[in-house]
Order: C-alpha cells, then structure tokens, then sequence
C-alpha cells in the first residue's frame, strides 16, 4: 500500500456502528460533566499564569504548531486532516496518570483536563474546521467529499455539547446522584472508546503491518513535537518542575479515541486521517511512558547527587 491508497480508503467499523459510537461519545461526556467541580477551576484564582498559558497553548498552540508541521512536510490531504484532527482534541485523562508517576502537578493536570473536556463540547467542532479551512489540501478535501459545515457542527454539538449540559444539571440539582454514577459511567465510556480503537485495529489488522510504515514516522514526529510545546510552555512561563511536567502531557496527550469517534461518524472515515488518529493513540502511551521515564531518571540523578 503507497500513501495515494492509504489517501483513498474509507474505514468503518459496520452498518449499525455510527449509533453506538455516538451513543458511547455522549456517554463519555455525560460521565465528564458529572466529575466537574469547582476546585477543578481553582486554579484561575491561585496560579493563572500557567493555568492560562496551558489551556492556550493546548486550544490554540498544538494546533498552530500542527499547521506549521503540515505545510513543512506537506503529507496526503487526508493524513494532513488526522493530524488538524488530533490536535484540536481535548487532553486524555490518561494525562492525569502519567503526570502523577512522573511526580508532576497532578492537580493542575486534574484542572487542565476538566477544562479542555468542558471546552471541548463548544470549541472542538469549530476548532476543526478553521484549521483544516487554513490548509490549502485539506479544505480542498472536504469539499472533494461534499463535506456538510451545517450537519457536521450541529451534530457534533448536540453529541458533544448536551451530554455536557444534563450532567451540568444533575451535578447542580442533584450531586449526590452525580457522585454515584460519574466512576461507573466513566469507567464504561473510557472502556467504550478503547474498544472502538481496538476494534477498529483488529477489522484492518491486515492493512497495520504496511500503514505503520507510512505514517509511524510523522506520528512520533507530530508528538514528541506537542510534548516538546508542553515542557517549553511551562519554560516561558518560568513554572516549577512539577508543574512543567504537568503540562508537558496535558498539551502532549490527546484524547483520540474522542478524534477517532468524530472521524468515524461525522468526516466518513478518510483512510488517512483513521491511521494518524488510531496510531497517534497507541503511540502517545509509549511516547508518554518514555518522557514519565526521562523524568524520573533526572530525579534519581538529582537524589544521588546530593547523597
């Protein structure tokens, strides 16, 4: 398979399928919303310096950074639409882990996450479509596929947006009720998303051995780039160790099983775009699980120096 084939295939996952990954997308939200607190927005009163410069710097930063990438390499439209795609996701709980082993600010990790999962309902839909509209090929797919503006945001916001909304209600009307089900139907939606991606794994797991070589590369590239942006924004901003650590897989970790539901049932599941989100969300564990290493080797070599 050359990139021209990889361009012009089309993944699904079956007839029936889009229903329920929808279905499992606002179950993943509600169950987001129902973990919403106050104290996870605390942060823009006691540290909203980096606060701030994080949540621009994984809305906007990753993005612009992305863009920049696209126009330097200038891959497959369709390769170049899962990377846009990627980086306008929100930040994957699983950033929250991996800043906790690696001794990083888990609270503001926590908050970070909770932001862009909240933001995620009303700026990903719109944030997609301005970035691919800035890249030449890739506007010219969307039109190539008779791409619906109208369809794509109203029903992008409906699944995204609403779940978000009723868990609101139920967490202001009713927080005991929101305490009980927000581990259950987290643990369900996260397992959900994971399970589309395998699936989506195992029904192409011929056609893995040969799209690992064609995009691989531009995967790791794409990452180490947005960890890179993570670390070095909490340089700017002059942040403590911990607290660049957090924001180093905050704006490195994408969610993109979120990115693969929405490329799935909302983009027709452009070839491309399904091997850059699907590879970009088994790569950024590995990736992640080098930098957590990198920062624990720095603090024994800094504890065995002053023993």
């Amino acid at each position: 398979m050359d990139i021209e084939q990889l361009d012009k295939l089309v993944f699904t996952l079956g007839d029936g399928s889009k229903p329920v990954l929808m279905l499992m997308l606002a179950l993943m939200m509600f169950a987001v919303a129902l973990g919403l607190k106050p104290s996870h927005f605390s942060f823009l009163k006691t540290d909203p310096k980096h606060y701030v410069t994080g949540v621009a710097a994984q809305i906007i930063g990753l993005p612009l950074l992305t863009l920049g990438l696209v126009y330097l390499v200038n891959p497959a439209p369709s390769i170049a639409l899962g990377m846009i795609l990627v980086s306008c996701c929100p930040g994957g709980n699983s950033s929250n882990l991996l800043s906790m082993f690696a001794r990083g600010n888990t609270a503001l990790s926590v908050s970070m996450t909770a932001t862009s999962s909240l933001a995620a309902a009303f700026i990903t839909p719109i944030s997609i479509l301005f970035w691919l509209s800035l890249y030449g090929p890739t506007r010219e797919l969307l039109t190539h596929i008779d791409f619906d503006v109208i369809s794509f945001l109203t029903q992008t916001l409906l699944i995204l947006a609403l779940p978000i909304l009723m868990g609101m209600i139920v967490v202001r009307y009713a927080p005991k009720v929101a305490a009980r089900l927000q581990k259950p139907l987290g643990l369900i939606g996260a397992a959900g998303m994971v399970a589309i991606v395998v699936l989506g794994f195992y029904q192409y797991r011929d056609l893995v051995p040969k799209v690992i070589l064609l995009v691989f590369p531009l995967v790791i590239a794409h990452n180490a780039l947005a960890l890179a942006l993570g670390y070095f924004t909490g340089r700017l901003t002059g942040a403590d160790i911990p607290t660049r650590r957090a924001l180093t897989f905050e704006i490195g970790i994408q969610n993109t099983a979120l990115g693969f539901v929405i490329l799935l049932t909302q983009i027709t599941g452009l070839g491309g775009a399904a091997a850059i989100t699907g590879m970009w969300g088994l790569w950024h564990f590995i990736g992640g699980g080098f930098m957590v290493w990198v920062f624990r080797t720095a603090d024994k070599r800094k504890e065995m120096k002053y023993v």
